[in-house]
């Protein structure tokens, strides 16, 4: 089956609608291509050889159609060809036209590096049988997101043929799927698969840009993750593979998110390589001065100026070509801040591309997921992008650590910890304080870790970053981790400290996967993956980042406690309330919360914050709308000294237990308690028992 043409854009606000059919358009006799350049006075369309990349068969001047619109046909602009344009314009501030640098064309489907390092943009085809394969369409309240690299994924796995390690079939692999499908998670997070280019500062050091925030071009998978033999075929078969990826994941009920990275590009800061936007219209593309100095609110040398119409279609078409085209189930924006920076490049909610994102009807059902903060002015904010938006909560993931490990860090040395438990359980329960009433629990995307930072093993085994590796001293990477090596620093044989790290580990992998809210577990994490104390390993694709799959056996209970953590999750509807809960009124689809102390009594105001008081049991009632209500009680005790508690008197209970950090293994048996039986608990851990 062929998928039909995409139908024309919704276009609220400022989108153009002189900006429908950029890029190369086929026809009968050949292709027209349409590039926009709000600036340029002269442009021009070549068309190389398809073996010699330096010999430009045909040179055809593009003539301008207005709104800033050029536009050529050729007989030779086919599936397969490979073209670039020149661009000639004005000099003078934010100007920095050279009408001898040869460009991407940035509506392009495939790209080939040329001889001198420089780019040819390719006319693909795209045409593929998706079948009876269609998204899975995950709900929100079931969705666990699971955050991982292409390549990273599978280059070391044992099951998947050599020929397919690191690569997108190697993704789509029987293997890959069964470990997926069998740890109990629904949507796959790719790191960024656009096509991308590493740095020439870490090419100088014999590294390498491995997670991908580099982008060359919005349009075209990154060709360095396909096979060999797709490679050696073509930009086209690149697609393909890629598109078989997706279908095969669809079959097995796996959604796919793409990582994507709108908010600034490879040409770096002026200076930087020359490769698309900034030859085509710097001035447009990106944010700037009056005198041309760029406003870097990404960290990373440029910024693309979305509060312009052809920046905000440029990022919406490309969305809608990944989900129509390519089937992609939704979107997880890196700095989406930058990308609602208004003309004095300050974010609002209502930007007109957030609005158009939301409003588009070939994304609706996409998952929308912002990483709402960027280094610029203003650039914290989670919390604050509208309805139809999920956040990266990083308060979340800062309280967690917080409670599970720099407390108790802490308390080792002050005998008491520095706060109490009332922030942890506003986050276990959905982030109310952050999250409107109207937005609820599921706009909040909670996570401990993620790909930047510590993995969760390295969270509970180092204090501090180890990133000399990375050539820069060990100033890259954050300072501030809210890790704990729970007394030696990395590798160390102490059976006491590991078994403590091991609790430590289930500890923030309970929280995680018994939070209001969607959880997000980053690759490797249910196996307790190491990069050695790297915080920051965006430039290191080698075994330090890769998977491993040889595991001992600690790391096969760890594996198991997940899995066993993801299916209560699935069976109990109270730990993933779709609203919040109000006071006195039933809300369907919530989960009407009860917090008592250690002694099984309502807590009073004054334990809430407590320091000496860590102890709480966290009862959760749901209230669907077609299923009998759920009950769940979550123990939790933040303190390194064993406790006892007393189960709430609720009438007629049954408290069946479920889970416990504080064994090694799941367990298999389910032992049941009256209100009132009084049960041990080990220091710093969890329990969670279903009350029926």
């Amino acid at each position: 089956m062929v998928r039909p043409a995409p139908v024309p854009p919704t276009r609220p606000g400022l989108l153009s609608p002189a900006l429908d059919d950029l890029g190369v358009r086929p026809g009968p006799d050949g292709g027209t291509l349409r590039v926009w350049s709000g600036s340029a006075d002269a442009m021009q369309l070549l068309i190389f050889d398809d073996v010699d990349l330096d010999w430009a068969t045909e040179t055809v001047t593009m003539t301008p159609i207005g709104d800033g619109v050029f536009e050529a046909s050729s007989p030779l602009l086919r599936p397969g060809a490979r073209y670039a344009v020149r661009v000639g314009g004005p000099h003078g501030p934010g100007h920095t036209f050279n009408p001898q640098s040869l460009l991407i064309e940035p509506y392009s489907r495939g790209l080939v590096s040329g001889s001198f390092g420089d780019w040819r943009s390719v006319v693909v085809d795209g045409t593929f049988d998706w079948g009876s394969s269609v998204k899975p369409r995950v709900p929100l309240d079931r969705t666990v997101v699971y955050e991982g690299h292409v390549k990273g994924l599978t280059k070391r796995h044992p099951f998947i043929p050599p020929a397919l390690h690191g690569t997108y079939a190697g993704l789509a692999h029987p293997a890959m799927i069964d470990h997926l499908l069998g740890l109990g998670i629904t949507s796959v997070e790719l790191l960024p698969v656009h096509a991308f280019a590493t740095e020439p500062r870490l090419l100088q050091l014999g590294l390498t840009n491995y997670w991908g925030y580099n982008s060359l071009n919005f349009f075209t998978p990154h060709a360095p993750y396909a096979t060999a033999a797709s490679r050696a075929e073509g930009p086209e078969a690149v697609l393909r593979e890629f598109k078989g990826m997706v279908k095969l994941l669809h079959e097995a009920g796996l959604e796919v998110i793409l990582d994507v990275v709108y908010n600034h590009t490879a040409e770096e800061g002026i200076g930087g390589p020359r490769t698309s936007l900034r030859g085509i219209d710097n001035r447009a593309y990106y944010r700037q001065s009056a005198e041309g100095a760029y406003i870097d609110e990404t960290g990373c040398g440029n910024a693309v100026n979305t509060s312009t119409d052809a920046a905000a279609r440029l990022v919406l078409d490309s969305l809608r070509y990944w989900s129509d085209e390519v089937q992609i189930d939704g979107f997880r924006f890196d700095l989406a801040v930058t990308l609602g920076r208004d003309e004095n490049h300050s974010f609002t909610p209502d930007h007109p591309l957030l609005s158009a994102i939301r409003a588009d009807e070939a994304l609706a059902g996409a998952k929308l997921i912002a990483e709402p903060w960027d280094v610029g002015m203003g650039g914290w904010q989670t919390g604050n992008f509208g309805d139809g938006w999920l956040e990266w909560n990083d308060r979340y993931r800062d309280r967690v650590r917080n409670f599970w490990l720099s407390d108790i860090d802490y308390a080792r040395r002050a005998s008491t910890a520095p706060v109490g438990i009332g922030g942890f359980a506003t986050r276990l329960a959905g982030s109310s304080n952050t999250f409107s009433e109207e937005r609820g629990p599921l706009a909040s995307v909670n996570f401990v870790t993620a790909h930047d930072g510590f993995t969760l093993r390295d969270l509970v085994s180092y204090d501090v970053k180890h990133n000399l590796g990375n050539g820069e001293q060990n100033r890259d990477g954050a300072d501030t981790n809210r890790s704990f090596n729970h007394g030696a620093e990395g590798k160390t044989t102490d059976e006491r400290v590991l078994a403590t790290r091991r609790k430590a580990m289930r500890n923030l992998m309970g929280t995680l996967l018994t939070s209001a809210g969607v959880p997000m577990i980053t690759a490797g994490d249910e196996m307790g993956r190491t990069q050695r104390g790297n915080n920051n390993a965006y430039c290191h694709d080698s075994a330090l980042t890769w998977l491993s799959w040889e595991l001992a056996p600690w790391q096969h209970d760890l594996f198991a406690h997940t899995r066993r953590l993801l299916q209560l999750r699935r069976e109990n509807p109270a730990l993933r309330p779709r609203r919040f809960a109000r006071l006195g009124e039933r809300i369907p689809s919530a989960s009407v919360m009860e917090w008592f102390d250690e002694r099984g009594e309502t807590m009073s105001s004054d334990r809430w914050n407590d320091p000496a008081h860590r102890t709480l049991q966290y009862l959760a009632t749901s209230t669907p709308e077609e299923e009998a209500p759920n009950r769940v009680l979550v123990v939790i005790h933040g303190t390194e000294d064993p406790t006892r508690i007393v189960l709430p008197a609720l009438a007629d209970a049954v408290f069946v237990d479920l889970w416990s950090s504080a064994d090694e293994a799941p367990s298999e048996v389910e032992r049941r308690f009256a209100p009132g039986d009084v049960v041990a608990i080990p220091g710093a851990s969890m329990r969670l028992f279903r009350v029926d």
